[in-house]
C-alpha cells in the first residue's frame, strides 16, 4: 500500500482534496503544481511553470492545466475540474477519481463507466518538460481520449485575460503542434507518442476562479486560451503519452524516457524519504553550472538567508556534501562588499540582510564539521570569510552595520527591517529590530570562534593575534546587555537604554550554536522559557501569546497576514536551533523529547503539501498549515534534528 494515498471518499469531498496540493520540482527550475485532483486554486498551479532565460529565469505558467475526456458510444465523460463564479466547479472530473497516490509520481485513477484509466505525470529532471502517461486498464467499448490543453503563458506572479495580442495560430509536428502566444516568451510543443488528430478551435475560456488568492486578498480571476484539442483511439492495456516542453521533443523517445526517469525517481514510503524527496527539489542547478536554493513553493524565489539557514539541512541532512559545497561557491561569487543577495534579481539584487553573511559562517562550519577538512575549508572560504569580518567591524552602509566598542554588532535604519523578522505593512516593517538583535550577536560571536579555530588549524598567527581577543569582549558584553537572572531568559533587541524583553524565538541561537557567548546554566534558563511560552507541536511561535501584541491567526488580506507573521506565528525552521540547545544542554536524556518533536510532523505529509513541510502555521491550535506549501528551511530544520537525534543517542 503507497504511504501516500487517497480514497474516493477523500478526493471527492472538494473541502478536503482542494487544500491538499502536490509539488514536483525538476531541479532546474520548473516545477509542477496543483491539488491532488487536479483543480487549480492558486495563480501558481500548472502543469508546467519554467524559468524563462530571456526574464532573468523569471517563472512562467505555460500549461496551466489539460482537461481530459473518455468517448464512448459518442458520450463524452469530462475528468477536468474548474472552479467559476458563484462555487460552481465545471466540469466536475473528480466525481470519476477511484484513487490518488503519489508515492513515486502523481497516479490518478479514473473509473466511468467500465472504462478504468490511470494517469501518470513526472517532470523530467533538468528538462522544461512533462510526461502524462495514460493507461487504459480496462474497457469493454471502442475507447477515444480527448485533450484540451488550457494555456496561460504569463508570469507566475500575475494574471491573463482574453487579448488581440495573443497569437491563436498553431503549427503542426510530429504527433503535436506548436503554440507562441506570445513573441518574447518560447513556444510551447505538445506532442503525443502516437499519431493524434488535433481539431484547431481556439477560444477562450472566461473567469476560471483561484480561491486561495481570493483568501489571501489578491487577484483571482482569469482567462485561459484554449487553441483546440487533440483525439485518439486508445485500446484496453495500452499506454498513450503526452509531452508539454519547451522545445520540439521526439514522441519515439517518450515511453523509455518515462520509463528510465521513473527508474531514478526516490519512493517517497516513509516519513524520512518524503524529507529526502522534499530537500532535493530546492536544489537547482543551472546551465551556467551554478546551483542555488529555491526558498520556497510555489512563489518564492532564490533568498540569501533562507539559502544558509537552510543548507546544511537540505544537503548534508542527506548526505549530500557536494551540493552543500557548489551552493556555497554560487553564492559567494555573488557577495559584495561582505553582503549577500537577499532578494531581487541578478541584475537588481537586493542586499538588506544583516544576518545573511552569518549564517554563512554557520553553513561553512556545518560543511567543515561534515567533511572533516578544515584545512581545505580555510583555503576555500578563508579570504570570504575575512571580508565579511572586515566589513562588519569596519562598517557597512546604508543600513548601519557596525561593530562597537563593546564588540556587539549594531545593525538598523528607520523604515527597514534587516534580520529574518522582516515582514512590512504599507511600508512600514513590524518588527524593525533596530539595535542589536540577540541572534546577530550570537551569530557574531561564533563566526569569530569559528574563523579562529580554522586560522589555528592552518597556522595563521596573522589573523589569530588580531581577533583573538575579541570573543571575551563579546560575551562580557553580551550578558551584562541582553541577560536578566530574575526573567530567565534573554531579551530580543538592545538599542542604548531601551531594551525590549518580548519573549521571542530569536534567542535559541545563543543556546544552539557550536560557539556561544553564555553558559549552560543560561541555556537551560532560555530554553525552559521558550519551551513554555513558544513551543507548539509545529514549531516555535514568534511570540509569546502572553505578550499583548500577539496574533495567534495568520488569515485574511495581505497587510493582515504580514501583520501576524512575526508576532506569534509559528516557524518550524526554529526547531533546528532548538533542539540544538536542549540536546546540548540534557544530552541523551533529552533526545526523546526531540523525537517526538521530529515524529510529530510525520502528519503532515498528507496535509496542505503532500510529502512535505509547509513554511508556516498559526500560532493558535489546531495550527493550521500557511504560506508555501513547501519551504526549505522547514524540510532543513527536520532532516538537521534527525542528524541531532542519531549523534546524541
Amino acid at each position: 500500500m503507497s504511504y501516500l494515498k487517497f480514497d474516493k471518499n477523500q478526493l471527492v469531498n472538494l473541502e478536503y482534496s482542494l487544500n491538499r496540493e502536490i509539488l514536483r520540482s525538476n531541479r532546474g527550475g520548473a516545477f509542477c503544481n496543483t491539488t491532488i485532483i487536479g483543480c487549480n486554486t492558486r495563480k501558481y498551479h500548472g502543469l508546467l511553470v519554467s524559468p524563462v532565460k530571456e526574464f532573468e529565469n523569471r517563472r512562467f505558467v505555460f500549461l496551466s492545466s489539460l482537461d481530459e475526456t473518455v468517448v464512448q458510444h459518442d458520450s463524452e465523460f469530462n475528468l477536468g475540474i474548474h472552479k467559476y463564479d458563484g462555487d460552481i466547479y465545471y466540469p466536475k472530473g473528480h466525481k470519476y477519481v477511484v484513487d490518488y497516490s503519489t508515492e513515486i509520481v502523481s497516479n490518478m485513477l479514473y473509473r466511468v463507466g467500465g472504462v478504468l484509466l490511470r494517469k501518470e505525470s513526472l517532470l523530467v529532471d533538468q528538462e522544461n518538460q512533462i510526461l502524462l502517461r495514460y493507461v487504459l486498464e480496462d474497457a469493454h467499448s471502442p475507447t477515444k481520449l480527448r485533450f484540451r490543453p488550457f494555456l496561460a503563458f504569463r508570469n507566475m506572479h500575475t494574471l491573463t485575460h482574453a487579448n488581440l495580442s495573443a497569437n491563436t495560430h498553431v503549427e503542426y509536428i510530429k504527433n503535436g503542434i506548436i503554440n507562441k502566444m506570445y513573441e518574447a516568451l518560447p513556444a510551447l510543443h505538445m506532442q503525443f507518442s502516437k499519431a493524434a488528430e488535433f481539431v484547431h478551435v481556439p477560444d477562450w475560456f472566461y473567469g476560471i476562479e483561484y480561491e486561495k488568492e481570493k483568501e489571501r486578498g489578491y487577484d483571482y480571476r482569469e482567462d485561459l486560451f484554449v487553441p483546440g484539442y487533440f483525439e485518439l483511439d486508445i485500446k484496453k492495456g495500452e499506454s498513450i503519452i503526452f509531452s508539454a516542453s519547451l522545445k520540439e521533443e521526439n514522441p519515439a523517445t517518450f515511453k523509455q524516457k518515462f520509463t528510465v526517469q521513473l527508474e531514478r525517481r526516490l519512493p517517497r514510503s516513509s516519513y524520512l524519504h518524503c524529507l529526502t524527496n522534499a530537500a532535493q527539489q530546492f536544489i537547482v542547478r543551472n546551465d551556467d553550472h551554478t546551483a542555488e536554493v529555491i526558498a520556497g513553493y510555489p512563489w518564492f524565489g532564490v533568498w540569501g538567508r533562507d539559502t544558509f539557514i537552510s543548507l546544511p539541512g537540505i544537503t548534508l541532512g542527506i548526505d549530500d556534501h557536494k551540493t552543500c559545497k557548489a551552493v556555497l561557491d554560487t553564492m559567494i561569487e555573488r557577495m559584495e562588499g561582505g553582503l549577500f543577495p537577499n532578494m531581487g534579481t541578478r541584475s537588481n539584487p537586493a542586499f538588506n540582510s544583516v544576518d545573511a553573511p552569518l549564517w554563512f559562517f554557520h553553513a561553512v562550519q556545518q560543511y567543515a564539521a561534515y567533511t572533516g577538512n578544515k584545512t581545505a575549508v580555510w583555503k576555500q572560504y578563508g579570504t570570504p570569510m575575512k571580508t565579511i569580518l572586515d566589513n562588519f567591524r569596519n562598517g557597512l552602509l546604508p543600513y548601519n552595520i557596525k561593530m562597537h566598542d563593546n564588540g556587539l554588532i549594531y545593525a538598523g535604519k528607520e523604515g527597514k527591517a534587516l534580520t529574518w523578522m522582516d515582514a512590512v505593512v504599507n511600508g512600514v516593517p513590524q518588527t524593525p529590530r533596530i539595535g542589536y538583535p540577540v541572534e546577530i550577536q550570537a551569530l557574531w560571536y561564533n563566526a569569530v570562534m569559528f574563523m579562529l579555530e580554522l586560522a589555528k588549524e592552518a597556522g595563521d598567527k596573522k589573523f589569530t593575534n588580531e581577533w583573538k581577543d575579541l570573543p571575551p569582549l563579546i560575551a562580557e558584553s553580551f550578558v551584562k546587555k541582553f541577560w536578566d537572572e530574575n526573567k530567565g531568559y534573554l531579551a530580543d533587541v538592545v538599542n542604548g537604554e531601551e531594551i525590549d524583553w518580548s519573549v521571542r524565538p530569536n534567542q535559541i541561537f545563543a543556546t544552539s550554536l557550536p560557539y556561544s557567548p553564555v553558559d549552560d546554566e543560561i541555556k537551560k534558563s532560555v530554553l525552559d522559557v521558550v519551551n513554555m511560552q513558544l513551543m507548539t507541536p509545529r514549531g516555535l511561535r514568534t511570540l509569546s501569546p502572553e505578550d499583548p501584541k500577539y496574533k495567534g491567526s495568520y488569515e485574511g488580506s495581505q497587510e493582515s497576514r504580514d501583520a501576524a507573521y512575526h508576532q506569534g506565528t509559528v516557524w518550524p525552521w526554529l526547531l533546528e536551533g532548538f533542539s540544538a540547545g536542549w540536546l546540548h544542554v540534557h544530552k541523551k536524556s533529552g533526545v526523546a523529547y526531540i523525537d517526538e518533536l521530529l515524529h510529530g510532523f510525520e502528519e503532515e505529509m498528507t496535509q496542505h503539501g503532500i510529502g512535505t513541510i509547509s513554511e508556516i502555521y498559526n500560532g493558535d491550535p489546531p495550527h493550521q498549515a500557511k504560506g508555501t506549501i513547501s519551504q526549505a528551511w522547514s524540510v532543513g530544520a527536520l532532516l538537521t534534528m534527525a542528524k541531532l537525534i542519531e549523534k546524541y543517542a
